[in-house]
């Protein structure tokens, strides 16, 4: 049963996740933490964190690490399976029409509209992330200079946002092994 779960879980995120991995993240929470309960909202975070670490699409890892934790290799394995399904099928068909809809003002008036939506969602989510780490700052002062200092990273220095995650997860793991000593 937990197999055909992961499948469908996966499966509606490949086909729903259109624009790539920004818009699945969101579908991947929804089902993964708010739907099915396969993993805690911590959890979930320190999957995307890690999964924004490394090289690769980020829905497949995330499926990966749902999946892994769910049914070990094979849960991974069907939930990767899953969330590619849709793309491949989806990109040989389309291929087909590609060059008749490449200048149709209806595709890119759809295309379009469904920025805002995508905008919306990213925004729900990170304000979601924000109110949780938060509530478990034990510093408040600390998690607003990082959070200052992210963004100026981010939109100052042009830092790669998987990079800027290594760093934060770097300098975490030196600070706690530093306190752990005193």
């Amino acid at each position: 049963m937990i197999y055909w779960q992961l499948f469908l879980a996966f499966f509606r995120i490949g086909i729903f996740g259109y624009g790539g991995g920004p818009t699945m993240i969101p579908l991947v929470h929804a089902e993964c933490v708010k739907k099915y309960n396969w993993v805690t909202a911590e959890e979930f975070a320190d999957y995307y964190a890690l999964g924004n670490a490394l090289p690769g699409p980020i829905a497949t890892k995330m499926a990966a690490y749902v999946g892994y934790k769910m049914k070990g290799w094979l849960g991974a394995t069907v939930a990767i399976l899953a969330v590619s399904l849709p793309v491949v099928v989806g990109m040989i068909v389309l291929m087909q029409f590609v060059s008749v809809l490449k200048n149709s003002s209806t595709v890119n008036g759809m295309i379009q509209a469904i920025q805002p939506v995508i905008a919306v969602m990213m925004i729900t989510l990170t304000y979601e992330f924000f109110i949780k780490g938060w509530k478990g700052a034990q510093r408040k002062s600390g998690y607003l200079g990082l959070l200052a200092l992210s963004l100026a990273g981010l939109l100052l220095l042009d830092i790669h946002p998987g990079l800027l995650v290594a760093i934060i997860l770097l300098g975490a793991f030196l600070y706690s092994t530093w306190q752990a000593k005193q």
